[in-house]
C-alpha cells in the first residue's frame, strides 16, 4: 500500500507563492506519474499538474500554465507544486495522486492524499 502525505497548504494574499509537498511512502512503485489536483468549494474536482517519473515529463491545466511548476525528487519519493502568482480562484482543496501508470487519466490514479488547503484572498 502507498501512503501519500500532503504539506505546505496555507492561507496566502493574492500575488503570494506557496510550494506544496507530497511524500509517498510504503510500497514504492518503480515507473509512476505523480499529480496535483484541486476541489474548490460547490465544483468538481479539477486537474492541475502531473510529472512522470522518467524523464519528468509534465503536463498542465492551462490555467496554471506560467505560474506554477511541479517537479519531484524520485530518491525521496517526493512531488512539489511551486505556485506563484496566487489568484483568489486558486482557492480549494488540492490533492496528490500517484499511479503505476505512466501516463494516467484522473481515474486511474490509484493513490490519493488527504487533501491540504490553500485559500487566496484579494
Amino acid at each position: 500500500q502507498v501512503r501519500l502525505i500532503e504539506s505546505g497548504g496555507g492561507s496566502v494574499q493574492a500575488g503570494d507563492s506557496l510550494r506544496l509537498s507530497c511524500t509517498a511512502s510504503g510500497r514504492t512503485f518503480s515507473s509512476s506519474a505523480m499529480a496535483w489536483f484541486r476541489q474548490a468549494p460547490g465544483k468538481e474536482r479539477e486537474f492541475v499538474a502531473n510529472i512522470r517519473r522518467w524523464l519528468g515529463i509534465t503536463n498542465y491545466a492551462e490555467f496554471v500554465k506560467g505560474r506554477f511548476t511541479i517537479s519531484r525528487n524520485n530518491a525521496a519519493n517526493t512531488v512539489y507544486l511551486q505556485m506563484n502568482s496566487l489568484k483568489p480562484e486558486d482557492t480549494a482543496v488540492y490533492y496528490c495522486a500517484a499511479s503505476v501508470r505512466t501516463d494516467p487519466v484522473e481515474s486511474q490514479y490509484e493513490y490519493w492524499g488527504q487533501g491540504t488547503q490553500v485559500t487566496v484572498s484579494s
